[in-house]
């Protein structure tokens, strides 16, 4: 991930709704809060009118990707990697 810019920290960082400095458990409680929000699933029987349940469907599963995107990118960026500390011993 060489090609990160602080342009895309700050867009996931507004997914997620953090600031920094952001530590792993903000950040895992934070992804596990939005993705139950987000969750295509909890749209099943939201309205019998099916162009509406689909919306609402392609809506949660974008969501669900670009949370899953912030989380992977802060992850990669922000939190340093504890193999890496243990190769460094």
């Amino acid at each position: 991930m060489t090609d990160v810019n602080q342009e895309d920290v700050t867009h996931a960082l507004e997914i997620l709704g953090l600031t920094l400095p952001v530590t792993p458990e903000p950040l895992a409680q934070t992804r596990r809060a939005l993705l139950h929000t987000w969750n295509p699933a909890r749209y099943a029987n939201l309205t019998n009118n099916p162009k509406k349940y689909m919306e609402a469907y392609k809506k949660a599963e974008e969501m669900t990707s670009l949370i899953e995107a912030a989380h992977a990118l802060l992850t990669a960026v922000l939190i340093p990697d504890e193999g890496d500390v243990k190769r460094e011993r």
